[in-house]
């Protein structure tokens, strides 16, 4: 018994990682308001090495339609306006010698539609994950040897169980993206 519980366990928290990395996912996806995330995963060369925005500079959002980059070294100003360019994230960059500023365009409906795609992909892709742990898990209560098939098709049943409950959380998140990203 402590086999199956140990199985559906790591089934459970690779479950879990699934719908956390399309958490982090979806906020990179822009619905409209500035958000730091949007620049996640702009890197920048500092010293000849790349790294995170986050890493040499502060980002913050004086309003609504405004990213602001405050950098840790005036002279990183260019650098980062090349690679926010570069990251091909639709912003165009200015500073004022201080700051990166970002204005964030209002979104046109094409452009609502394609996020939408997007974020309905991500969702796919944690379906697969999820799914793909439960194939995990499944294949290793069928390995286990010394247990009745009463109790492998009990267990079978609770992994399954765990995997709707978590689809289920995928697809809210994603009605919950979406409805933010039409939002005009």
């Amino acid at each position: 018994m402590e086999d199956i519980d140990l199985i559906i366990s790591e089934a459970g928290d690779s479950m879990k990682k699934s719908l956390q990395h399309l958490d982090k996912e979806l906020l990179k996806i822009r619905a409209g308001r500035a958000n730091p995330a949007m620049l996640e995963g702009v890197m920048v060369e500092y010293y000849g090495s790349m790294s995170p925005l986050s890493q040499v500079s502060n980002v913050s959002t004086p309003d609504a339609r405004t990213l602001s980059v405050q950098p840790w070294e005036k002279a990183l100003i260019p650098e980062i306006e090349k690679a926010i360019m570069n990251a091909n994230l639709g912003f165009n960059p200015q500073n004022n010698g201080e700051v990166v500023i970002i204005n964030i365009p209002p979104l046109t409906e094409d452009r609502r539609r394609e996020l939408v795609k997007r974020a309905k992909a991500e969702g796919e892709e944690a379906k697969v994950s999820i799914r793909s742990a439960r194939k995990d898990a499944n294949d290793m209560l069928k390995d286990l040897d010394g247990i009745s098939e009463d109790l492998v098709k009990d267990a079978e049943e609770r992994v399954q169980a765990l995997t709707n409950k978590n689809v289920t959380k995928v697809d809210s998140a994603i009605e919950v993206k979406e409805a933010e990203i039409m939002k005009v």
